[in-house]
């Protein structure tokens, strides 16, 4: 018996109510020996309340070592082995803004990014260009075709757009070509297994295209492509768990990964956090479970800015009341992955959890942070275990065995 089948099997629909808090990028480390890290520099008295009736602890997103991306940390989170379950993050971007993905489709992930004269990434992210700048250059990219091939070019946010082919026989087994670093030139297509060469070759006829169009129009002057995935087909979270569902997200990939598990996406206009708890408290009795995702820690991460990841969570803080409001019988807050701002860069290292609930053990009453979270009382868990204990703590997970 797998640990779905497993869960499946003990999951009862009690009506208690679970709210899952992730702050993208949440874990970090000190600037500093002997300094804090973003969230224990944070004034956080609300998280700091929950954490004196709650439980902490230290969440391994993969294993030791591995660094993860925001869809492995994301599965994970849900209780996808991330091991098991591997997914390109093309097709959570293509799912995140609600294309209509066909089974033959192959979705990329695709950053538009600055190239200096010497044909060096300058800016992985094009200085992060307005959404509407975005929108010009993909109307420019749509002007490709490939004969044999149809092609979708579809703007996402700000630097990022999702490149969808649709032919038959597409192999996703091809290499990125995001060096994930500055001052190099973009990694050529090249196809990582024999039988990707017919891709390679598609993609490789795109990509010159693209760059020659691209080329008078900086600072999104070149692009790069990413995570080359189809649709796997994983079992369904709703179905899983035995609970309905649904997701608050302001990202497109967010959303995506949420739709890929068989979530309800809520759709709405907030940025904030605080409107975003908003439109949790307006669809609070139509689902049992939410999944609210704050994006802006891991970008402020990625960006080096210390004070201003310190900063969204605070604001996450102050606007947690809204939620606390509705009564959850079970909030859980945590990361998906670290993201330290010293390092500018996803990082493997543990992520701060605290669950909350009438049932939580709790030991001394400590501020939520990293060093508290490694002598919590829910010691050291994997992300795959918070689903489990989240269920658990809402009474949804019946006996195991006689």
């Amino acid at each position: 018996m797998d640990k779905f089948q497993m869960i499946n099997e003990m999951a009862v629909d009690n009506g208690s109510k679970i709210v899952l808090l992730l702050m993208d990028g949440l874990g970090g480390v000190p600037l500093e020996p002997g300094g804090l890290t973003e969230l224990e520099a944070a004034r956080t008295p609300n998280m700091d309340a929950l954490s004196q009736r709650g439980s902490m602890g230290l969440s391994e997103v993969v294993a030791p070592g591995f660094s993860p991306g925001s869809g492995p940390g994301h599965l994970a989170l849900f209780g996808y082995e991330p091991l098991q379950y591997t997914i390109g993050r093309g097709v959570l971007e293509a799912l995140g803004i609600g294309f209509n993905l066909q089974p033959q489709d192959l979705a990329i992930r695709c950053n538009f990014c600055t190239l200096d004269a010497d044909g060096n990434i300058s800016d992985r992210r094009a200085g992060r260009i307005p959404t509407e700048e975005c929108v010009k250059r993909v109307e420019i990219l749509r002007t490709i075709e490939i004969p044999g091939v149809e092609i979708f070019v579809e703007p996402v946010k700000e630097y990022r757009f999702a490149l969808i082919l649709r032919a038959e026989g597409l192999d996703p087994r091809i290499r990125e070509t995001d060096p994930q670093m500055t001052g190099v030139p973009p990694r050529p297509i090249e196809a990582a297994d024999p039988a990707a060469e017919k891709t390679a070759s598609i993609l490789g006829q795109w990509w010159d295209e693209a760059n020659r169009l691209l080329a008078g129009h900086p600072p999104a002057n070149s692009c790069t492509l990413r995570g080359y995935a189809k649709d796997p087909g994983l079992p369904r979270f709703p179905e899983v768990y035995r609970i309905k569902s649904a997701a608050v997200a302001v990202y497109p990939m967010y959303k995506g990964v949420s739709r890929l598990v068989g979530m309800d996406v809520i759709q709405h206009d907030a940025e904030t956090p605080a409107q975003e708890f908003e439109v949790v408290k307006e669809n609070w009795d139509d689902y049992d479970f939410f999944f609210v995702h704050v994006k802006k820690t891991d970008s402020y991460g990625e960006d080096g800015n210390f004070d201003a990841k310190v900063g969204v969570i605070e604001e996450v803080d102050q606007a947690l009341p809204g939620l606390l409001e509705l009564k959850p019988d079970v909030i859980a807050i945590t990361g998906d992955h670290s993201t330290p701002s010293l390092m500018k860069r996803h990082s493997w290292h543990r992520v701060p959890v605290l669950i909350w609930a009438e049932w939580a053990r709790y030991g001394k009453s400590m501020p939520f942070g990293e060093t508290n979270c490694a002598t919590g009382s829910l010691g050291l868990i994997r992300h795959v275990d918070i689903m489990p204990l989240a269920l658990a703590h809402a009474k949804r997970l019946g006996k195991f065995g006689a």
